[in-house]
């Protein structure tokens, strides 16, 4: 029987190996400018068949199979990862798919709202399912001891655990994903990412791995009643901020990003493009973190349960 027990050090280990995977499953191929499809006859013969993407994707799903493989014929099936939590991380590789190589991707080159939606499926979709696929065991449990030990040996190293202790902080999470989302809807920041790869690879990647470090320190942080009263406060204040800056988008009387010129070929005109695409922030965003504050209240109220159905069994027991 293979121990499931993992030291702390392999957390760290598999932190580093999920954002390794994730970089590489959102690298884009650098070079021209990507044209969008200019019509919906173009759109289905649209795909973004980026190296960079595919060898990234393929490569996380190798290692989580090849992890839960190895788990699952030692100790046998739902031991170690249960059979939700391997769905978990078909739902999130699958969602990195959609986002960044079905048709959505070319498309959001030319509406915003289709850019939009990109970024709400890596930050809503892809990075809870993946957090909740518990990576760490199974990308530790498919790489060979001896590499396992030598990340070990590093992610042991004080600068690392200094580094990890710090940015896996609810508190840094979240204000480091809040930071990460309002800078990024700057109208001279969103615009750079339809000229330039490296900048569109740089907002792709940071707003999937802010998003997997929130929903990392939310879910697998330590449990206790402060703790899930934090968790709640943190949820609801992301919807509060990130439902504000989609409705800052809806409701503007002028564009903000006017090189999203070419939307009158898809019925829409610019302002209306980013209406669509202020209301795609707006709506799902705060449906998605209010029903997982109100997932983490229910939490509360079960551990808060537990400890008086425990104090009352120690005081029978006296």
């Amino acid at each position: 029987m293979t121990t499931l027990r993992l030291k702390p050090w392999a957390y760290r280990v598999g932190a580093m190996v999920v954002l390794c995977a994730a970089q590489a499953a959102m690298a884009h191929e650098v070079g021209p400018e990507q044209e969008g499809p200019e019509n919906l006859h173009d759109l289905w013969r649209t795909w973004g068949w980026e190296p960079g993407t595919l060898i990234g994707l393929a490569l996380s799903a190798w290692l989580y199979s090849a992890g839960v493989w190895r788990l699952w014929r030692a100790s046998g099936v739902g031991h170690g990862i249960r059979r939700w939590e391997a769905w978990c991380f078909c739902g999130g590789w699958i969602t990195l798919f959609v986002a960044l190589v079905s048709p959505i991707h070319p498309l959001g080159q030319v509406l915003f709202s289709a850019h939009m939606t990109q970024h709400e499926l890596l930050m809503l979709v892809a990075a809870p399912l993946l957090v909740l696929s518990r990576p760490v065991i199974a990308f530790l449990h498919a790489l060979p001891p001896r590499m396992a030990g030598s990340l070990g040996r590093l992610s042991n190293s004080a600068p690392w655990r200094s580094v990890w202790n710090v940015i896996s902080a609810p508190l840094v999470a979240w204000l480091v994903h809040a930071v990460v989302l309002w800078a990024w809807h700057a109208p001279v920041l969103f615009q750079a990412t339809l000229h330039n790869e490296w900048v569109h690879a740089a907002q792709h990647l940071s707003f999937l791995l802010t998003a997997i470090l929130f929903w990392w320190a939310i879910i697998h942080g330590q449990r206790g009643v402060t703790n899930y009263g934090a968790g709640v406060l943190y949820l609801f204040t992301t919807a509060i901020h990130s439902g504000l800056l989609g409705a800052l988008i809806t409701f503007a009387r002028t564009v903000w990003y006017p090189d999203y010129d070419h939307t009158q070929a898809w019925g829409l005109s610019p302002l209306e493009d980013q209406q669509v695409g202020g209301l795609i922030m707006w709506v799902p965003a705060c449906t998605v973190y209010i029903l997982a504050g109100l997932a983490m209240v229910a939490g509360w109220l079960r551990q808060s349960e537990m400890r008086v159905v425990r104090r009352e069994l120690a005081t029978d027991a006296r």
